[in-house]
């Protein structure tokens, strides 16, 4: 007899608000803003309140203070939050046999083989009540056979609820519901399937798979089979990634220090896209140097958890510049980020103008779709001979795997 699956989503609830909450109880039942304090910067999160009044996240400061003029704003503090974040990842992995952290604030977990699918419920709940017993913060999540189902009734549960969607009843739960509720559903295809008459999932479900690809493509498929309670994607045991690196061997030694800082600059770039490709955050910075005789030197730097260029390539610059001696060639240069945690690029709205926000992710969609190093800064043009290597593997690049080094 087969098990059916039980896959649990869950999702602290405005999670960064929160966290500030529990510093400042002055701040429940109030909107909040949390991002740049100056005009120019961008809402990285809002309570429910705020919401109320049309805010969002990556909405500009400035427009949110129109819409809301008593909202508290924030700065918000990225190592406060990565605290709490690891705070209920420890709880999670003392709970539950398998677990996926897919974001700061966002999990699933696979209950599949338990007794019966009550004790599944039973143990889901006892797991929501221990993370908001030990950590003070509100958490929803949702029970079902799938991912897709799961996710889709923590959004329905919310704010600080739960749901069970029991076996064989996903198609009806998901039938009443907007479009926009199926994930990956962006405002794009959206309005797309608005501009076609269908906003509600039930006329997905009654619409045949065909003209859903002739529509989005395979990307129409995926959304059919996902508005039909269809998702066979496993839950992905977590392993926490501690950092993602690069380096380069010359063929011939040089002190060309211009060529050096072009190289590094470009590696420290294509690195933070990674990171941001990958939603990880970066609070360690290193820079590698090895000269022609041999002798290697390491500079490191903390820094505040970032994915961003403009924080990191200053960084990685600083570091060289300390470690450089102008009197030997230079063998080998290589750039680590390191002490990595789980988080979107949102978390880095404190600081930043919402054109840099904008320019950033510009940038990362051309790369997305034309390669890593399609857009890049004309200083860092000497590594466009860097052969391509996913660094979060570890695997150096093709031609310089088998050279000394």
């Amino acid at each position: 007899m087969s098990v059916e699956n039980t896959i649990m989503h869950m999702d602290l609830d405005t999670f960064f608000v929160s966290v500030e909450r529990l510093y400042d109880s002055k701040l429940n039942g109030k909107p909040v803003l949390i991002g740049g304090v100056t005009d120019r910067g961008v809402v990285a999160a809002c309570s429910y309140e705020a919401r109320e009044y049309g805010i969002h996240s990556a909405m500009p400061m400035k427009r949110a203070k129109e819409l809301c003029p008593e909202a508290i704003q924030i700065r918000g503090n990225s190592g406060t939050y990565s605290k709490y974040s690891e705070m209920v990842t420890e709880i999670i992995k003392e709970t539950v046999p398998v677990y996926e952290k897919t974001s700061i604030d966002e999990f699933y977990a696979d209950l599949s083989g338990l007794e019966r699918f009550h004790n599944s419920y039973q143990m889901a709940c006892e797991l929501r009540e221990r993370i908001k017993r030990e950590t003070g913060l509100p958490i929803s999540f949702g029970l079902s056979k799938n991912k897709t189902v799961s996710k889709v009734a923590t959004g329905v549960a919310k704010p600080d609820n739960q749901m069970r969607v029991d076996y064989g009843t996903e198609k009806p739960f998901l039938a009443p519901l907007s479009v926009s509720k199926i994930p990956m559903v962006g405002e794009k295809t959206q309005q797309t399937l608005f501009s076609l008459g269908v906003k509600k999932i039930r006329t997905i479900q009654e619409m045949p798979v065909e003209l859903m690809e002739k529509v989005l493509g395979k990307n129409g498929i995926s959304i059919w089979k996902k508005a039909n309670g269809i998702d066979n994607s496993p839950v992905v045991p977590y392993n926490e990634r501690k950092s993602i690196s690069t380096e380069r061997t010359f063929d011939r030694d040089t002190i060309d220090v211009g060529k050096l800082k072009g190289i590094l600059l470009a590696m420290a770039e294509n690195l933070a896209f990674q990171l941001r490709r990958g939603l990880k955050l970066s609070a360690c910075v290193t820079v590698k140097v090895r000269y022609s005789d041999f002798n290697t030197y390491t500079l490191q730097s903390r820094i505040p958890y970032t994915s961003a260029d403009h924080i990191l390539i200053p960084r990685v610059m600083e570091l060289f510049n300390k470690l450089y001696n102008k009197r030997l060639l230079v063998r080998l240069i290589g750039v680590r980020f390191s002490h990595l945690v789980e988080g979107g690029y949102q978390i880095n709205l404190f600081e930043d103008a919402e054109e840099v926000i904008n320019l950033y992710h510009a940038m990362d969609k051309i790369r997305d779709k034309y390669g890593d190093r399609k857009v890049m800064r004309a200083f860092g043009i000497e590594a466009k001979t860097i052969s391509r290597f996913n660094p979060f593997t570890g695997e150096p690049p093709p031609l310089l795997a088998n050279r000394r080094q």
